[in-house]
């Protein structure tokens, strides 16, 4: 297994001191395979959550019609750059909706050093998309103007102060906010805290997600995919947990775009300050006309596509201190003949692991996880992507979609591998949707496989398991070996990477006080044992191949 270097002991000393005496001793996932471990579920816990309606005084527009609002930051590649943007003008929907220009009002930030004059200024560009239904009784809808703009040559480590809108208007400028740069990108240098949190939502519950995210102080939150929710809405506003089985007649999903603001005007408090970095998931679809996909992902959020090499908002990567994030697509082609898996085998090869030691991955769906709900959807995404990612010693996926929680013991190609990257489904976060509960490897609820296919992406690629404990059959008859600890409970996680080779994560419950943890491990790099040039090993049919 390996020798922890002296050093690495001197360095991880003093934090590991520090919880200790707080939560007693954390386990390492060195010392795993880790039994499986599941906590039954909480009869009390409410797990259908109920939308902050429209009347919440926290989603409603204050100011002016061009006074900017949902404004949020999120980062670029580097440390040098931050990406801002913001709305301004008023959404419309209805029958007769008249687009406003997006060239009407300018997109400028100015910005300085905190305590600093705001002398320096940046110059973005400014969109607005339509959600177009060419049915009778639907009512279409037109965004206000959506600005981004990029600052650039910012100092690592250091807070910034920042104000949006059109200068040459002064009733169109913002409050002055705050951001802080990433730390430059080395081996000694990380962000304190990386909040992490899936399938969101505007519930109840997503607002005491986000007081427990608050209370942790993060320096960066990842949402893995599904946000507004507003595709649970017909155009009229009529909500449904279940909207094909409130709606089944309706000519086409529609969604009630307004949800989109109601959640940027709710989250600004906190994306305002600190930066935000989304990956799409499936319902941020939402179909309209001509076939258009994902307008609202698209529009709504900057990504550091260009400037990581990518052609797409689905999938983009960047840096954090000493932490490289690949964010992914599960919702748009990913076979290794796709513009995504080029991209991805780029990137990867560029990661100087000297650099940034540690190797984040992140999307929507997860490939390994034991709830009944969504079981082995991305199954094809998986068995095209997962060789490459273990190729390059990915050492934390991140996923959401099952809305529960989730760690997995190190694995590879659903075998025990000490090498294999930790996943973690985090899709908790308090969407509208109800709570995952049932596990597959329970009597009576493994899927029928021809359910299991992803409705979007299509093709099937799950079938029976051809070695291992679950041979010749669809699931596990008990909880499988590489699932560590699985709970359902709405909450988020918080990431602090220490060192080049321990990074601690905790699990954070709703229902619990804001400085109790649900799970907590040391997730350890052993870059000494699992060497990036080595072979990648696959097992078919039972069979090592080397490749």
């Amino acid at each position: 297994m390996g020798l922890f270097p002296f050093a690495v002991l001197l360095l991880s000393s003093f934090f590991l001191l520090r919880l200790c005496s707080v939560y007693g001793r954390i386990p390492t996932t060195v010392e795993g395979p880790f039994k499986p471990v599941t906590i039954p579920l909480d009869k009390s816990f409410r797990g259908v959550a109920e939308d902050l309606p429209e009347t919440d005084p926290r989603v409603q527009k204050n100011g002016g019609q061009f006074q900017p609002e949902q404004i949020s930051v999120s980062l670029s590649v580097d440390y040098d750059s931050v990406w801002i943007s913001w709305i301004t003008g008023d959404f419309q929907i209805g029958d007769d909706i008249q687009p406003l220009d997006p060239e009407g009002v300018a997109s400028i930030v100015m910005y300085g050093k905190f305590r600093m004059a705001m002398d320096n200024r940046a110059e973005g560009y400014s969109l607005i998309y339509n959600q177009l239904y060419p049915f009778e009784g639907l009512r279409n809808y037109t965004s206000g103007i959506i600005h981004h703009v990029r600052l650039t040559g910012l100092e690592p480590d250091t807070l910034y102060q920042y104000q949006c809108g059109d200068p040459s208007v002064a009733e169109e400028m913002s409050d002055v906010y705050f951001f802080r740069t990433m730390p430059v990108s080395g081996p000694k240098s990380y962000p304190n805290r990386i909040a992490v949190v899936g399938d969101l939502g505007l519930t109840y519950n997503t607002t005491s997600t986000v007081n427990h995210i608050l209370s942790n102080h993060p320096d960066l939150v990842l949402l893995i995919g599904d946000v507004s929710y507003a595709n649970l809405y017909l155009t009229n506003g009529t909500g449904s947990d279940c909207y094909s089985c409130s709606f089944p007649e309706t000519p086409i999903h529609e969604t009630y775009q307004p949800r989109w603001d109601y959640w940027g005007r709710y989250m600004q408090p906190l994306v305002s300050e600190v930066p935000l970095m989304v990956v799409e998931g499936n319902h941020e679809i939402e179909p309209q006309a001509e076939n258009q996909t994902f307008a609202a992902y698209s529009s709504r959020f900057s990504f550091p596509s260009v400037e990581s090499n990518s052609n797409s908002t689905f999938y983009y990567s960047f840096n954090a201190g000493g932490i490289h994030f690949i964010m992914l697509g599960a919702y748009i082609f990913y076979d290794k003949s796709s513009d995504q898996y080029k991209w991805l085998e780029q990137d990867l090869a560029k990661v100087d692991r000297k650099v940034t030691p540690w190797l984040i991955a992140t999307w929507h769906p997860p490939w390994y996880s034991t709830y009944t709900a969504h079981y082995r959807e991305a199954e094809c995404m998986k068995m095209a992507m997962e060789d490459l990612l273990y190729k390059y010693k990915v050492d934390i996926v991140f996923n959401g979609h099952v809305h529960a929680y989730e760690r997995s013991n190190r694995v590879y190609d659903y075998t025990l591998d000490r090498c294999g990257p930790v996943y973690i489904t985090v899709g908790d976060g308090g969407n509208r949707e109800k709570m995952a509960i049932e596990h597959a490897d329970e009597p009576g609820n493994c899927p029928d496989p021809s359910s299991t296919p992803d409705e979007y992406m299509g093709g099937f690629c799950a079938f029976n398991f051809t070695s291992g404990p679950a041979e010749g059959k669809f699931c596990w008859n008990q909880q499988p070996d590489y699932s560590a600890y699985r709970e359902s409970s709405f909450g988020h996680g918080i990431l602090e990477v220490k060192n080049e080779t321990h990074a601690l994560w905790t699990w954070h419950r709703n229902q619990d006080s804001y400085k109790s943890v649900g799970d907590i491990i040391y997730i350890v790099r052993q870059p000494e044992v699992c060497l990036i040039e080595q072979k990648v090993h696959t097992y078919r049919h039972g069979k090592q191949e080397d490749m």
